[in-house]
């Protein structure tokens, strides 16, 4: 479970005194608590990994949204802060597809739902996006469906 590989990790920094990730680390098992309660789940159970990817993900898109603030704010120091929080998160989220096999399942499914036009794009973003099942970014995903009708 990856909960509780993280709770594992988080002792091997306390001990290496690695001061970010032990804060990144916290920061996540609090998401996943946070998670469960939101759920109607007692804050002790363990976490889905499914529901757990969807937390991490959260995380590292507020930390990418965080390094662009800081950088446009003239704040390198922070925005290097987060962009070592985001790669710890990357750490523990599965490999993300990559655009040319979005775009292949992209055209199978375009074929099977039968698909001609434009207006049909929300229904083939929708099957793409079920096929990966959170292993395609949204944007990614979007990217290539219009590509694929312009």
């Amino acid at each position: 479970m990856l909960q509780l590989q993280i709770r594992e990790d988080l002792k091997t920094a306390m001990k290496a005194r690695d001061q970010v990730r032990v804060d990144t680390l916290r920061g996540a098992l609090t998401a996943f608590t946070n998670e469960l309660v939101a759920k109607g789940k007692k804050p002790t159970e363990e976490i889905a990994d499914d529901d757990a990817v969807t937390v991490l993900k959260r995380l590292a898109k507020q930390r990418q949204d965080s390094i662009e603030q800081f950088t446009k704010g003239g704040r390198p120091e922070l925005a290097e802060k987060e962009a070592t929080e985001l790669s710890i998160l990357k750490a523990y989220l599965p490999e993300m597809a990559t655009r040319e096999a979005i775009e292949k399942v992209a055209r199978a499914k375009k074929e099977e739902l039968g698909i001609s036009d434009a207006s049909g794009a929300g229904k083939l973003m929708g099957a793409v996006i079920k096929e990966f099942a959170g292993k395609a970014d949204g944007a990614d995903v979007k990217a290539v469906v219009s590509a694929l009708f312009s």
